[in-house]
């Protein structure tokens, strides 16, 4: 992994914490218990902290910068952006979506792939939302989504425990 300070901030990552060796992490970045960070992911805290708490995750090639909180067992799917904006406790940012300076993803919403969150946008929790820009399509009762954080909890220990370069 590239850890690198900016304007003399650092990187902080917790212990338990997965990043992976082709993750890019600038500036002011908190990396909290159990989250991961996976191949080819930019956090950039260069104009804002970006904070993941415990337990969540950000998959391949997706980008954060400038004041993105990312909460508790939250996903941030493959190659999303999340630019200034929050995503709440167990919410899930689809594949490729886009979520736009101060808009906060609800607990437990969606953001559908391909999505669009426009900027000041506040997905109401357990909602899932879809489009460009994104709309409420329906209300989420319980979904499995909800628990793809424990998932990558589980998977970052595996990989940690069980991957080795072979170059």
């Amino acid at each position: 992994m590239v850890l690198r300070s900016f304007d003399g901030m650092e990187p902080e990552v917790h212990e338990s914490a997965y990043v992976d060796p082709t993750a890019v992490v600038i500036g002011e970045v908190e990396i909290g218990e159990d989250a991961s960070v996976w191949p080819n992911v930019v956090l950039r805290g260069d104009h804002g902290a970006i904070v993941l708490e415990a337990g969540s995750n950000v998959q391949d090639g997706a980008v954060l910068h400038e004041g993105a909180r990312i909460g508790p067992y939250a996903t941030v799917g493959h190659n999303a952006i999340v630019h200034h904006a929050e995503v709440e406790e167990r919410a899930l940012v689809g594949m490729a979506a886009t979520v736009l300076d101060h808009s906060v993803v609800g607990e437990r919403a969606m953001v559908g792939a391909n999505s669009l969150v426009t900027e000041g946008t506040e997905v109401p929790p357990k909602t899932l939302v879809a489009g460009t820009p994104a709309e409420v399509k329906k209300t989420l009762e319980e979904s499995p989504w909800a628990y793809a954080g424990d998932t990558y909890v589980q998977l970052a220990n595996e990989h940690r425990d069980t991957s080795e370069r072979l170059d």
